[in-house]
């Protein structure tokens, strides 16, 4: 077997530490003789899995007692309706414009109220943060609402905004767990688990406690209801087990690392030799305005799309999967999360002199 360096943007690379105790545990979980795809989810076994991954994402996080855990489905997307049924009670929100999940999530806001858009970086192909120290904060906002790091479009927000003591909500998901973060800013911290955690189909929301009530915008689904899945430890319905499970591993595969702390002093050490070449390539460049720039995803091009083309087949051949950006922008991306060894970025930045070299 051998294993490529996988720089997807999602699903993602997972620890491979991770991936080999999920296989030895598959056909036989702790001595139960079945798999967790196959147990109860009401099962004394898998009320284990999830109360320890929801302890160890505590810990890691340090997530106080008046904020409830939630593992749901329906991925980040589905947040974009959530939020707005949950929490618009004067059917207002701000959202800060930063790429194209942030837009989405507007739009699909704009179904249950009034949506004003603070804030956006669409003008430069949404390439840098704007500046959020003080912005025209509607008075009646519900919520501030913000995609904290562009999957697409490789920008993170070194500092959030000024919300004039109007509650923030992030959407995290490809920043999760790659630094330390002080929840008690938040009012909602959620995110997708498949960028940076572990596989597709889970959410993870992290909500003030007092947020969540029966006080929902009308129709709003039982289903989608965050008291709903608060209520019942979020095991009302059956939950993305395995999912869970995975996570689990991964928080316990963080703790081990070192923690939070830890995994950033990692990531900037990652990006810092991926963006150090890029400012210094004759061929390649960065799309990101430097002060913005992202630890997680690092988008680049040549500027010619026959190179682009050929570089990123080329990379393919050598072992680099999933370099190709995102079709809305083009180019290359590299997304380098927790689990990227930094072995992967430092091949991948030989390749790219390699290929410089040969092409230009």
């Amino acid at each position: 077997m051998s294993r490529v360096y996988n720089f997807s943007a999602g699903p993602a690379v997972l620890p491979e530490e991770v991936l080999r105790e999920a296989a030895e545990e598959m056909l036989d979980y702790n001595g139960t003789g079945m798999s967790v795809m196959e147990m109860s989810h009401r099962s004394k076994a898998f009320q284990e899995i999830i109360d320890t991954a929801e302890a160890d994402l505590r810990d890691l996080m340090g997530i106080p007692e008046d904020y409830a855990v939630l593992f749901l489905q329906g991925g980040a997307s589905q947040q974009f309706a959530m939020i707005p049924m949950n929490l618009m009670k004067n059917k207002s929100a701000d959202y800060i414009v930063t790429g194209q999940w942030a837009k989405k999530a507007s739009e699909e806001a704009k179904k249950y109220g009034k949506v004003n858009i603070v804030a956006s970086s669409a003008d430069k192909t949404f390439s840098y943060i704007p500046d959020v120290s003080d912005l025209p904060i509607s008075e009646d906002a519900d919520y501030v609402y913000i995609c904290e790091n562009n999957t697409i479009y490789g920008t993170k927000y070194q500092e959030l905004p000024n919300t004039k003591g109007k509650l923030l909500v992030a959407d995290v998901s490809s920043c999760f767990l790659s630094e330390p973060v002080d929840v008690t800013k938040y009012g909602v911290i959620y995110g997708g688990v498949q960028k940076n955690i572990g596989p597709a189909g889970t959410v993870i929301v992290i909500i003030r406690k007092d947020l969540i009530t029966d006080d929902v915008l009308p129709l709003t689904p039982t289903m989608l209801k965050y008291k709903t899945h608060a209520d019942a430890g979020s095991l009302y319905n059956t939950p993305p087990a395995y999912g869970i499970y995975i996570c689990g591993k991964v928080f316990r595969w963080l703790k081990k690392q070192g923690g939070l702390e830890a995994m950033k002093a990692h990531n900037e050490k990652k990006a810092k030799l991926l963006y150090d070449y890029l400012d210094e390539s004759k061929m390649f460049r960065g799309t990101v305005e430097p002060k913005d720039r992202s630890l997680m995803n690092v988008p680049f091009v040549t500027g010619d799309d026959e190179l682009d083309a050929k570089f990123v087949k080329e990379a393919k051949a050598a072992g680099f999967e999933n370099l190709k950006g995102h079709r809305s922008v083009g180019g290359m991306r590299a997304s380098i999360y927790n689990a990227m060894p930094i072995q992967g970025v430092e091949a991948l930045v030989a390749f790219m002199k390699k290929f410089e070299e040969e092409n230009l």
